[in-house]
């Protein structure tokens, strides 16, 4: 993939938007229910020309911009982590984020059974903000701070610990199949409503975006940073409530998906480079495209039936992961 760090970045981009136009429009032809290019456009403009109408209108259409929005979050929520804690193995999913999420959903729903929808998508907001400082508190507790390892076997503890409290919750307030329709971390489902989150995970990627030269120099060196007249505190806490509020509204539309932030950054980087005023955006459209792609692997691998997403990213994700930690987080692709 270097080898298309030779072209200009406006041809990047716009060779991974046609690959992401091309993954849509074939997600939105091919399913249980196949259609043609005619009743996509049809659907589009609003004109009921067939029997095809509400499927696409009402499930498809919201299912893939979900995706899309979904994967976007995640993937620049895992390259803002990266270039902050200068962690390659970072990860919304494996740092307690997601984790965090999933259990404050769970209590609310438990103690405040008639929670509105805006209710429930602030709370996954405050337990993913909950999750991220409980792992980043214990990876910074001993002497010597942080190191990828710490960081990654403190997630692994606080994402386990708020799992459970996310299933034991369930399992006492009878409330698991409510709480695991939201954290089954797949698409199925999606309504028109649920995609009041997504000018919410736009902000958020307006916000990082506008803050991708000041994270560029951040990622490289923070003592650097300091001498260009940054202020890193602030820069930080910005990025890091941006992780949130992405990483917060993507598992309020589908729920626990670890790996998408992990991967997709690695893969943009060996694309654009290191340059986070290229790396956020890339990482959003290639994030969005992932999303979409695993999204209809699930709805094809065992048609009519669906394979939960999540297994499908799990699967590809962790040899992933094992590889990167092997190769001592340096690019593998």
């Amino acid at each position: 993939m270097t080898k298309f760090r030779h072209f200009p970045f406006w041809l990047q981009a716009l060779l991974a938007l046609i690959l992401l136009a091309v993954t849509v429009t074939i997600s939105l032809c091919i399913g249980a229910a196949n259609t043609s290019i005619e009743d996509v456009f049809q659907a589009i403009v609003g004109t009921d020309g067939g029997k095809h109408y509400a499927i696409l209108r009402e499930i498809r259409f919201p299912r893939i911009i979900a995706a899309i929005f979904v994967g976007s979050a995640l993937a620049v929520a895992g390259a803002i982590m990266q270039g902050v804690t200068r962690n390659p193995l970072a990860d919304p999913g494996l740092l307690g984020l997601t984790a965090g999420a999933n259990a404050a959903l769970a209590l609310t729903m438990a103690f405040i059974p008639n929670s509105s929808y805006y209710m429930l998508i602030f709370a996954c907001f405050v337990g993913a903000g909950v999750g991220m400082i409980a792992v980043y508190s214990i990876g910074a507790s001993t002497k010597n701070g942080f190191s990828p390892l710490k960081l990654v076997l403190a997630g692994a503890a606080v994402s386990a610990l708020l799992q459970a409290i996310a299933d034991g919750t369930g399992i006492l307030f009878q409330i698991s199949k409510d709480v695991s329709m939201w954290t089954s971390g797949g698409l199925i489902g999606t309504t028109w409503q649920a995609l009041i989150i997504a000018p919410i995970i736009l902000v958020g990627l307006i916000v990082a975006f506008a803050f991708s030269r000041q994270l560029t120099i951040l990622s490289l060196n923070e003592e650097v940073a300091v001498g260009l007249g940054q202020n890193t505190a602030v820069i930080k806490g910005i990025m890091m409530f941006v992780v949130v509020i992405l990483a917060g509204s993507a598992v309020a539309l589908v729920g626990n998906l670890a790996f998408v932030g992990l991967m997709v950054p690695h893969i943009v980087r060996a694309i654009v480079g290191t340059d986070y005023r290229f790396v956020l955006p890339m990482s959003a459209i290639i994030g969005g495209w992932f999303m979409v792609t695993a999204d209809f692997a699930g709805r094809i691998i065992n048609a009519p039936y669906e394979t939960p997403v999540v297994a499908i990213i799990s699967i590809i994700g962790l040899p992933f992961f094992l590889l990167l930690v092997r190769k001592g987080g340096r690019q593998i692709v």
